[in-house]
């Protein structure tokens, strides 16, 4: 996966904010895999991947519907920031 910006945590977490919470734990754990795929992809073939984008976790997540961004005084928001920066720390732990 490319380096993660802001803008790319913050798109990740608006796709999560759109789900129920029973889903956003396998939806990070599926936007960071696309991420890191289409990363591979676009590297070896010079071209971005058709479905998840040039390998950021923003391009992946732009795929899925996005909630509107609440800020951060709504706690579900500021959990699913938190989830995104946990599947962002596993990803690293892994590689």
């Amino acid at each position: 996966m490319r380096s993660v910006l802001h803008s790319d945590v913050i798109t990740a977490a608006r796709v999560l904010f759109a789900l129920d919470a029973s889903e956003r734990p396998l939806m990070i754990a599926q936007l960071v895999k696309e991420a890191d795929c289409a990363d591979r992809f676009t590297r070896r073939l010079g071209k971005p991947h058709p479905e998840w984008g040039n390998g950021t976790l923003g391009a992946a997540a732009r795929q899925y519907p996005l909630a509107d961004e609440p800020g951060l005084s709504i706690s579900e928001y500021c959990a699913c920031l938190t989830l995104v920066l946990d599947g962002l720390v596993a990803h690293r732990n892994r590689h």
